[in-house]
C-alpha cells in the first residue's frame, strides 16, 4: 500500500499541473517573425519581447503578438497632376513594423497601424509628389518621382515606428482621350523633327552647290582674263582642243590659224 501511496501523490500532483496550465494558461509563445507586447493590467511593456516562450500571470498579463515580417502590398490610388489630369498609379510597397518598436506602436495606435498610420502618410505623399508633374513629363520622369516617393515615405514613417524599404510605380495610366492626345503629339513633333532635319539637309546641299559654282565661274573668270591678255596663250588652248583634222569651208580650203613662229 505504501508504494502506491508514493506513485499517487506525484500523479495528483502532475494532473493538477496541467489542469492548471490548461485553465489558466500561463504560457505564452511569440513565433518566428513576431514581436511580443506585454499587457499587465492594461499597462504596456516597455520592451518587445523576442521570439520563444514567456510566462505570464493568468487573468492579469497577456501578451499580444505584432507581425515585423516584411510586407508587400499592391494598391491602385487616383491623382491629379500638376496640369489637372487624372491618373491611376498602381504601385508596390515594401514595409515591416520595426521590431525593436513593437510595444511603442501598440501603446501609441493598436494593432491596426496599416489603415491608422501607414496608408493616410503613403497616400499623401503619392499625391503631393505626383502633383508636382506635368502628365505627359511624368511619365518620362517615372523613376526620378519614384525615388523622391520612396524618400519621403522613409523619412515620414520611420518615427512612427515603419520601415519602408522598396516603393517602385508599375504604372500609370490617363483617360483614354488623354492617352490619345499625348499620342497624337509625338507623332507630331517626330514629324516635325522629320521635317526640320530634311530642310537642313537641303539647305547644306544647296551650300554645296553654291560653293561649287562659285569656284567654278571664279575658274571660269580667271581662264577668261587670262585668255584676253595673253594672245599666245589662245592659239595653245586652240591647239589643245584641235583634233587634227583641217575644217572644211564652201569657199574652199583653209587651215586654222595658228601662228607658227619662225625659227
Amino acid at each position: 500500500m505504501e508504494d502506491s501511496s508514493k506513485l499517487i501523490v506525484p500523479a495528483i500532483i502532475i494532473s493538477l499541473l496541467v489542469v492548471f496550465i490548461a485553465f489558466f494558461n500561463p504560457i505564452s509563445i511569440v513565433g518566428v517573425g513576431e514581436r511580443g507586447v506585454k499587457v499587465t493590467l492594461g499597462k504596456v511593456s516597455p520592451t518587445s519581447y523576442t521570439e520563444g516562450v514567456h510566462l505570464v500571470m493568468p487573468f492579469i498579463s497577456h501578451i499580444k503578438n505584432m507581425n515585423v515580417k516584411t510586407q508587400k502590398n499592391y494598391i491602385e490610388t487616383s491623382v491629379y497632376t500638376k496640369d489637372i489630369q487624372q491618373a491611376k498609379i498602381t504601385y508596390v510597397l515594401n514595409y515591416n513594423l520595426q521590431p525593436e518598436n513593437a510595444h511603442r506602436m501598440y501603446r501609441e495606435v493598436g494593432t491596426n497601424y496599416v489603415d491608422t498610420v501607414l496608408t493616410p502618410v503613403v497616400e499623401g505623399t503619392i499625391k503631393d509628389v505626383i502633383g508636382k508633374w506635368n502628365a505627359q513629363d511624368l511619365v518620362a520622369n517615372r523613376e526620378k518621382a519614384t525615388t523622391e516617393i520612396l524618400q519621403k515615405l522613409q523619412a515620414h514613417l520611420s518615427p512612427k515606428y515603419i520601415n519602408v524599404t522598396d516603393f517602385q510605380m508599375t504604372a500609370i495610366s490617363y483617360s483614354d482621350v488623354f492617352e490619345k492626345a499625348i499620342e497624337s503629339k509625338v507623332t507630331a513633333e517626330q514629324d516635325a523633327l522629320k521635317a526640320k532635319n530634311k530642310t537642313v539637309q537641303i539647305q547644306e546641299e544647296a551650300k554645296q552647290k553654291l560653293i561649287s559654282a562659285e569656284a567654278e565661274a571664279k575658274s571660269m573668270s580667271i581662264r577668261a582674263h587670262a585668255l584676253t591678255q595673253n594672245k599666245a596663250l589662245v592659239e595653245y588652248e586652240a591647239v589643245q582642243k584641235w583634233d587634227g583634222k583641217l575644217p572644211e569651208y564652201m569657199m574652199g580650203n583653209s587651215i586654222p590659224f595658228i601662228n607658227i613662229a619662225k625659227k
